[in-house]
């Protein structure tokens, strides 16, 4: 059974095959494994705790090695978290006792800063690996992941659990096991939003590629070549100049990995779209063209392909492959009640730990100021979200319901939200260390240099969404202009929407922390707010009020998330559903 998988575009069945795309496929192939080869080379030199920062040289004929560096770290983040997502996701939507627990549970982890993962895994990576910069290596990757996972986990989990009736009534009338329902029916049903989030949560992880590189934690300075760690050091310098020069090889970077990997993606993800009839402009890419001529696709298809049969049949053997639907209803129900009562111990036992740590080092009193701080940092990211669905929405909705704009700017609007913003921190901190500008408004603009396109994004998606039949009714109606809007324009993209909202609030209380404590040259600035507390913390290694701050962010986080995001999001189920 192939599920979702609609007829290729036309003419894709009668392309002839070449020759010569199978020699340009097989020489690019070479290359990328002789890089990744060279390049793995440097992941286990010897390393010593101590080690700081001075070994980044800024000398711009490095900066091609440390952006393959960086880049190798993206792609093996991105490989992790994609593991993670199809493991987490999946649980948590097929298995009713672990979702109990793995959905606040993602909840609190995509709440957690990265500087608070960064602290606790750099020590534990190093002390893993002695004596190689591989530990510190694996903390870098941590951290990226952390930035990538929870986006696609949360896109993954609501394409299983918002899957059509009829593929869930396949399923069960073919008898499919978990492991043919997941790649027949799951993976295929949820792959168009989980490249777009994967696309978005990738360009999330550029964004704190920097902190990530160049960890300042506990009173240490701990550096490996990348051009985030470039980035850091030039800025530490001053060298305005070599920080353009950084910047401009990231746009050529973002640029070669969208035309070479996420164009050709998103248009390959087109032909598992559930719809019934094809879009007006589907997505094209040159090389999924190349890879389409080529024989060498097939080939490891049909060498590859005959492994996965034994994999199948050994999860059978064990038991793994029995699909919830087939268990007896009294052994699915048997051991709730114990399940629910282990998993409320647990909470207890590591809540009443926490706030015992915290009485016997910096008191409750603490804990009021961090929650004043974080109020600061709320209102920073409200006003965000405010002015930037102001601009937002109607530029996407603009994009979304025009084919053609559609063709020519979403390439634009991905190579824009995969830039690290932050690497433009330094030439804005220069600008207000001479003007005299406060932080403190000017950290709402950092934020949403990162966080905003994430609405964007979802925006366009839920405007091209809204179907033709709808589109031209209104026209025929002649709706007002403010009817337009009001009846069919916004309720229709308000699920979307919601997610982009979302989305950008958690990116815009994980960026407060990069954003409200930055440098230029030798002068620091800071903003009021939850985000340079945690900050400060880290790289000090006050390990208490480090504790403090995660928390406070977490409760913020989730507290929000439960008392508002949750209540849209059922309003956009029950009404503006399409």
């Amino acid at each position: 059974m192939t599920a979702l998988r609609s007829f290729p575009a036309r003419g894709t069945l009668d392309r002839p095959r070449s020759r010569w795309a199978d020699a340009a496929v097989f020489a690019g192939a070479a290359v990328l494994i002789w890089v990744i080869v060279r390049l793995s080379a440097g992941l286990n030199v010897p390393f010593h705790p101590n080690q700081s920062s001075a070994n980044i040289s800024t000398d711009a004929d490095r900066l091609p090695y440390y952006a393959a560096r960086s880049l190798l770290r993206m792609f093996l983040a991105l490989g992790l978290a994609i593991a993670f997502t199809f493991v987490y996701a999946t649980a948590a939507a097929r298995l009713r006792r672990a979702r109990t627990v793995l959905l606040p549970l993602l909840d609190i982890l995509q709440s957690v800063p990265i500087l608070g993962f960064l602290s606790v895994t750099v020590t534990a990576f190093i002390a893993l690996f002695p004596g190689s910069q591989l530990g510190l290596e694996c903390a870098s990757i941590f951290a990226i992941f952390t930035s990538q996972a929870w986006n696609m986990t949360f896109a993954f989990y609501h394409s299983l659990v918002s899957q059509p009736r009829e593929l869930d009534e396949a399923a069960r009338n073919l008898r499919l096991s978990r492991w043919q329902r997941f790649w027949r029916v799951d993976v295929p049903s949820g792959m168009v939003p989980l490249v777009w989030n994967a696309m978005m949560s990738f360009g999330g992880g550029w964004f704190f590629l920097t902190a990530s590189e160049a960890i300042s934690v506990d009173n240490h300075d701990y550096a490996l070549p990348g051009i985030g760690s470039y980035v850091a050091a030039a800025t530490a310098e001053g060298a305005t100049g070599k920080v353009l020069i950084a910047i401009g090889v990231m746009i050529v970077m973002v640029i070669g990995v969208n035309v070479l990997f996420w164009r050709p993606l998103t248009a390959f993800a087109e032909r598992f779209r559930f719809e019934d009839s094809e879009p007006a402009e589907a997505p094209r890419s040159v090389m999924l063209n190349l890879l389409r001529r080529s024989h060498i696709p097939d080939l490891l298809g049909r060498v590859l392909g005959p492994l996965v049969y034994p994999l199948d049949r050994a999860m059978r053997v064990f038991g793994l492959a029995e699909h919830p639907l087939h268990v007896p209803l009294g052994r699915r129900r048997a051991g709730d009640a114990v399940f629910a009562v282990v998993w409320l111990a647990i909470i207890a036992y590591g809540c009443y730990h926490v706030v015992r740590y915290i009485a016997d080092t910096v008191g409750f009193g603490e804990v009021a100021h961090a929650f004043g701080l974080g109020a600061v940092t709320l209102l920073r990211v409200i006003v965000l979200l405010i002015v930037c669905s102001l601009i937002w929405v109607p530029v996407g909705v603009w994009i979304g319901l025009n084919p053609r704009v559609s063709r020519f700017a979403q390439p634009v609007v991905q190579v824009l939200a995969s830039f690290p913003a932050n690497f433009l921190f330094p030439l804005v901190t220069a600008v207000l260390v001479a003007t005299g500008a406060s932080l403190n408004w000017a950290g709402i603009l950092l934020m949403a240099l990162g966080s905003q396109w994430y609405i964007l994004f979802n925006v366009i998606a839920g405007a091209s969404a809204v179907p033709n039949d709808l589109r031209e009714a209104a026209a025929n109606l002649r709706l007002p202009r403010n009817l337009w809007w009001r009846k069919l324009i916004l309720p229709a993209i308000f699920p979307s929407y919601v997610t982009g909202a979302l989305t950008a609030a958690g990116g815009a209380w994980n960026a407060s922390i990069v954003v409200e404590v930055v440098s230029y040259r030798d002068t620091e600035l800071t903003a009021v707010g939850l985000g340079a507390y945690i900050s400060e913390a880290t790289s000090g290694g006050d390990w208490p009020r480090l504790l403090v701050g995660v928390v406070v962010m977490s409760v913020y986080v989730v507290g929000i998330n439960r008392l508002f995001w949750r209540r849209l999001y059922a309003l956009a189920e029950r009404r503006y559903s399409l």
